[in-house]
């Protein structure tokens, strides 16, 4: 299966975001997603926990030896070499998804939350933000803060379906969903102003993904209680949706023209997430 397939097949809202990209671009970002859901596809798979630690082990060591044989691991060094992406941010992707390889997944605090997100999310959006040419350190947190904002959307998404599998990231309640989005919607606006730093042909992709991935969160709030986020089932956004946040995306790209406000980060947040990880180091 090609780069772009995996795209388009396991991440639409990143998909119709990356419409806006140069294609060469596009090509880098497909190769990052690639790797990651390759790592991420082992995890989930659906056979034995120890056939999935096996498989990720032998994963791992091929690309810590770098097994040129496996396209997706020459791709993703090839990405590495050219954006100066430490190998500690791929380290620290591979740590959260080994987390999830046990017979109960629990976090218990908000700490465990934001360093499971930013270990299986928050690298991902700072590898992109290499790839993009980010230079600005500010800016490079607020793309952690970014797939963060994301993560805690997908995981206020789908808590019944990780706890049919014995995966519980936040309780299984409304109330604990709600304070997990209000949560996330911190990252998001977190992320905005330093989409500023962004060289100016990526901007308006970014803006676009942004807008769309809130929006799930959005619909899960519309639930309004437990009966209903059940009866709804896995939340999507559909086509005339993402082309009405693309629309409101342009609005996005001139406030950000306007802002005269500089880039900054959460100190609170990246300070727990710190206290287990040197995000500076990453960087």
């Amino acid at each position: 299966m090609s780069n772009k397939n995996y795209l388009s097949i396991y991440a639409k809202s990143f998909n119709w975001a990356g419409f806006f990209l140069p294609q060469k671009t596009y090509q880098k970002c497909s190769s990052l997603y690639d790797f990651c859901r390759t790592v991420d596809n082992i995890a989930d798979d659906d056979g034995e926990l120890d056939s999935k630690k096996k498989n990720l082990l032998i994963f791992k060591n091929d690309f810590f030896n770098k097994n040129f044989n496996n396209i997706i691991i020459k791709n993703m060094w090839d990405l590495m070499d050219r954006h100066l992406i430490s190998i500690k941010i791929v380290e620290d992707l591979f740590d959260g998804v080994e987390s999830d390889l046990n017979k109960k997944v629990q976090l218990n605090n908000k700490k465990d939350l934001l360093i499971y997100s930013y270990r299986v999310a928050g690298t991902v959006g700072l590898m992109m933000a290499k790839i993009l040419d980010v230079k600005d350190d500010n800016s490079m947190k607020a793309a952690i803060d970014l797939g963060i904002a994301m993560q805690l959307t997908n995981i206020s998404r789908d808590v019944v379906e990780d706890s049919k599998i014995n995966r519980f990231y936040i309780k299984n309640n409304f109330d604990t969903i709600r304070d997990t989005l209000a949560l996330a919607d911190i990252f998001y606006k977190s992320s905005f102003v330093a989409i500023k730093e962004i060289p100016f042909k990526f901007r308006f992709a970014i803006l676009v993904a942004r807008r769309v991935y809130k929006k799930i969160g959005d619909r899960i709030l519309k639930t309004g209680n437990m009966e209903n986020y059940n009866k709804a089932g896995k939340i999507y956004i559909n086509s005339i949706t993402k082309v009405y946040e693309t629309i409101f995306s342009i609005f996005d790209l001139v406030t950000l023209f306007l802002t005269k406000q500089k880039s900054s980060y959460m100190n609170n947040e990246h300070l727990l997430i710190n206290e287990e990880i040197d995000l500076n180091e990453r960087i």
